[in-house]
């Protein structure tokens, strides 16, 4: 490879690893700004609260066109299951580059 070639190649690296950094960037953002929300989501499913909420909803008692995803079971226990896998992939990730640039 020549000079000319390689300069190409790592401006495109460069270019590659910059739209990506700036995107990760900006999903951290909205993933910090949303742990708020996930927090008292995750402290209602479970809770007695929930458990009346679902209950009503199994009785019948809730209107047929509320959204209640919130209610299935499997909705918030996935997304706590996602965001768990997420966090040690986030980890994980952060290891192996520290441990990249320290050698």
């Amino acid at each position: 490879m020549n000079q000319i070639e390689r300069i190409r190649e790592m401006e495109q690296c460069l270019d590659v690893s910059a739209a990506a950094v700036r995107r990760m960037a900006d999903a951290l953002e909205e993933y910090e700004a949303a742990q708020k929300a996930y927090k008292k989501l995750s402290d209602y499913y479970g809770s007695a609260r929930w458990l009346k909420d679902y209950e009503d909803d199994e009785s019948g008692k809730l209107p047929r066109d509320l959204k209640r995803g919130v209610l299935s079971e499997d909705a918030v226990y996935d997304l706590i299951t996602e965001d768990h896998e997420l966090k040690v992939r986030m980890m994980k990730l952060l290891a192996s580059a520290m441990e990249k640039h320290l050698v």
